[in-house]
């Protein structure tokens, strides 16, 4: 198995980061297998949706109405207002994905991307890490 690691910087509001070339970038060249992408942290997912149509918004406002950010629901408690919310985030999008790969290229539909989903406003560098293991 092959593992490299990056960091991306989401910034300090909701953000959707676009992996997808990143990750092309790294298995290319490595024929076929399965690459497996994981962010190690508590507040943060990686998922698969269409960028650049709205979708981000989207996903922020569904999440937001799934994981609302007012302190009274939500006992953990550090961090800025609502980080509970954050916290919960990961049992609905997973903190890592697996990707078929074929050829060196990713096996991804017309319209699919690989995105890192980060609601948290306390954390604005994440760490991805991606792992290849050839089949």
């Amino acid at each position: 198995m092959d593992t490299t690691t990056f960091e991306v910087r989401t910034g300090e509001a909701f953000a959707c980061v676009d992996l997808t070339d990143r990750v092309a970038a790294w298995v290319a060249g490595r024929g076929d297998g399965l690459c497996n992408v994981f962010v190690p942290h508590a507040t943060a997912g990686v998922a698969l949706f269409e960028l650049g149509s709205g979708t981000e918004h989207d996903v922020e406002t569904a999440l937001a109405a799934l994981l609302p950010r007012d302190e009274s629901r939500w006992r953990h408690r550090h961090g800025s207002p609502g980080h509970g919310a954050d916290h919960v985030l990961p049992a609905l999008v997973a903190p890592s994905l697996t990707l078929p790969v074929t050829d060196g290229s990713l096996l991804l539909g017309t319209w699919q991307s690989v995105v890192l989903v980060d609601p948290n406003v306390d954390n604005a560098v994440r760490r991805v890490v991606l792992s290849f293991v050839a089949g």
